[in-house]
C-alpha cells in the first residue's frame, strides 16, 4: 500500500478543514446551542421525560446523529467533486496509487471531520444537560461505523454529482429529513400504531436507536438489528464504490 499517498491526500483534505475552522467548531457548536434552547426550553417544559429519560439527554444522540450524518455525508461528496471540477482528479487517476487508497485518503478525512464534530457536539450538550453513557465502547463503535458509511455515502455522490446544486440535493432533501423522521427527537412508541410500522422502513431509525441505546440503554429497534443495518449499509456503499472504479463511471468520462 502507498501510504505516502494516502497521507498526502488525508492531510491534505485535513488541512482544508482546519483552514475554515470557525466554520467547522464554531458552526455546530452554536447549532447544538440553538437546539437545546428550542427544543430543551420549548417542548421540554412539556414533555418532561421519555422513556424514564429527562427530554434534554434524550435528544443528544439525535441531535449527533443529524450533525454527523449530514457533515460526514457533504465533507465526503465536497471533497472528491472538487478535484473533478477542476480537473485535478487526471493528476490522480494517473498518479501510483491505486482506487483503495484513494478512497482511503478522501473517506478516512471526511469520517474523521464528522467523528470530530460528533465529540465536539457531545462536549456541549454535557455542558447543558447532566449525560451518563452506559456503553462507551458501543457508542464509539457506532459513531465510527456512522462516520465511514455516511463518508463512503458522500463519496458516491461526489461523483455522481454534475453540479454544485446536485451535490446538496440529497443531504437537504434526503438525508436530514429522514434523521428528523427517524425518532432524533422522540421515541418511535410515541407514535401511532401505525405510524411505527411505517417509520420502521426508514433506515435511519436503525442508527439513531442503536447509538441512544449505547447512551441509556434503551432502544426502539433490538440493538442487533441496528448493528446488522449499519453494516449493510457501509458494505453496500462499499460496493457501489468499488463498482464505480472498476467501471470508471464518471470518472473518467
Amino acid at each position: 500500500m502507498n501510504l505516502q499517498a494516502v497521507k498526502a491526500i488525508y492531510f491534505f483534505e485535513m488541512a482544508r478543514f482546519f483552514r475554515t475552522l470557525l466554520q467547522s467548531f464554531v458552526s455546530p457548536v452554536i447549532s447544538t446551542s440553538l437546539y437545546f434552547v428550542v427544543f430543551g426550553t420549548a417542548i421540554g417544559s412539556r414533555i418532561q421525560e421519555v422513556e424514564g429519560i429527562t427530554y434534554g439527554a434524550f435528544i443528544v444522540p439525535g441531535l449527533i446523529m443529524l450533525s454527523v450524518m449530514t457533515q460526514a455525508t457533504s465533507n465526503g461528496s465536497f471533497g472528491i467533486y472538487f478535484p473533478k471540477f477542476i480537473g485535478t482528479i487526471y493528476e490522480l487517476l494517473s498518479a501510483p496509487i491505486n482506487y483503495f487508497e484513494i478512497v482511503l485518503g478522501y473517506v478516512g478525512a471526511a469520517a474523521t471531520k464528522a467523528l470530530f464534530i460528533g465529540l465536539v457536539i457531545l462536549g456541549t450538550a454535557a455542558i447543558f444537560v447532566e449525560l451518563k453513557i452506559m456503553y462507551p465502547i458501543a457508542m464509539i463503535l457506532f459513531l465510527v461505523l456512522t462516520c465511514t458509511s455516511f463518508s463512503l455515502l458522500g463519496f458516491i455522490l461526489g461523483i455522481w454529482a454534475r453540479n454544485f446544486e446536485q451535490l446538496q440535493l440529497v443531504p437537504l432533501l434526503v438525508v436530514t429529513p429522514l434523521v428528523f423522521l427517524g425518532g432524533s427527537f422522540y421515541s418511535v412508541s410515541m407514535l401511532p400504531p401505525i405510524w411505527q410500522k411505517i417509520t420502521l422502513f426508514n433506515p435511519v431509525v436503525y442508527l439513531i436507536s442503536g447509538f441512544r441505546w449505547s447512551f441509556f440503554g434503551n432502544a426502539d429497534v433490538p440493538i442487533l438489528t441496528s448493528l446488522f443495518a449499519i453494516s449493510l449499509f457501509t458494505l453496500v456503499c462499499i460496493l457501489i464504490v468499488a463498482w464505480i472504479f472498476k467501471t470508471g463511471w464518471r470518472i473518467k468520462q
